[in-house]
């Protein structure tokens, strides 16, 4: 079996072990509603300025994939199934393969926040749907691309919960960045055109983390 295979074989089981298990799912679709309500019960009958929005978006984004995604390499861990995973699969299979998962949760989570505070604030006018959207789903695979191997760092360490965000919050605060800028594009309806050299750095900037992750990944999982 050549490593896509076996790396789309690891993705199938991250997937059947997350549907199997819907409580860390219904954690998840919890933490974004209670979160985005809050907000939105909060800013009742306010304005909100476009910048901030964006800002207050990102941040719901931001501790639900810390939330959701820091899990990937920890139930490995808790229930002893990363020794098989060493056996049957190299380094890089198992890391394309948790990738692409993180990736497909991180988007799913992103989407599912970034609709629910639509949803939650009417009041908040978005001048470039697609540009939202799109912004949206980049910025969930720069935090996939920077999560999966600090998830994978952190799964044998003490205190996981604690560490994630410690470690994750530096790595993603160039995309934060960007991305909140981006976003207040997309809100005021700026064109795609102008944020074209945003969406160019945000890719980069996952190509470079997939690229660098892959390279030091078999170091990190074998350790």
């Amino acid at each position: 079996m050549n490593t896509f295979n076996k790396s789309i074989a690891v993705f199938r089981k991250e997937i059947a072990m997350e549907f199997r298990s819907r409580i860390a799912l219904s954690a998840l679709f919890l933490f974004m509603v209670i979160t985005i309500s809050t907000i939105a019960f909060t800013t009742a009958g306010e304005k909100i300025e476009k910048y901030i929005a964006s800002a207050l978006l990102w941040i719901v984004l931001f501790f639900g994939s810390m939330t959701g995604l820091s899990r990937t390499f920890v139930m490995e861990e808790e229930r002893g199934t990363s020794l098989l995973l060493k056996l049957t699969s190299r380094p890089i299979e198992v890391f394309f393969g948790k990738l692409l998962f993180t990736m497909t949760l991180s988007m799913s989570l992103s989407i599912l926040g970034a609709g629910l505070f639509l949803f939650f604030l009417p009041s908040l006018i978005i001048g470039n749907m697609m540009l939202y959207w799109i912004m949206v789903i980049i910025l969930s695979v720069c935090m996939a691309s920077a999560i999966t191997a600090i998830a994978a760092i952190i799964s044998k360490a003490n205190g996981k919960g604690a560490l994630f965000p410690v470690l994750s919050f530096p790595v993603l605060l160039p995309p934060a960045l960007l991305g909140i800028e981006a976003l207040s594009m997309a809100i005021h309806g700026a064109n795609i055109s102008e944020a074209g050299s945003t969406i160019i750095v945000l890719l980069s900037y996952a190509g470079i983390m997939i690229s660098v992750s892959s390279l030091l990944f078999e170091f990190i999982w074998n350790e």
